[in-house]
C-alpha cells in the first residue's frame, strides 16, 4: 500500500488537543482508510496512520481515560 500525499492535505488541529501550544496533534480528513495524524511543533516531521476502523474506538478509549 502507497502512502497518500500529505504535503497538500488539510491538516487540522484535533479537538482533542489541549490549546495552550503544549501537546498538541493535528490530524488530516479525507484520506482513503487511515486518519493521518502529526504533532503540530513538527508539521514537517513524520505522521502516524492510524487505520480508519480503529480510529473511532481510539478516540473512545481517550474519552474515557481523560472524561470532560
Amino acid at each position: 500500500m502507497s502512502k497518500p500525499e500529505l504535503r497538500t492535505a488539510g491538516w487540522r488541529t484535533s479537538s482533542y488537543s489541549n490549546g495552550d501550544g503544549g501537546s498538541c496533534v493535528e490530524v488530516a480528513d479525507g484520506i482513503l482508510d487511515s486518519v493521518p495524524v502529526r504533532d503540530t511543533k513538527d508539521r514537517t516531521g513524520p505522521a502516524l496512520f492510524v487505520p480508519a476502523t480503529a480510529w473511532q474506538p481510539f478516540i473512545d478509549s481517550l474519552k474515557e481515560t481523560n472524561p470532560s
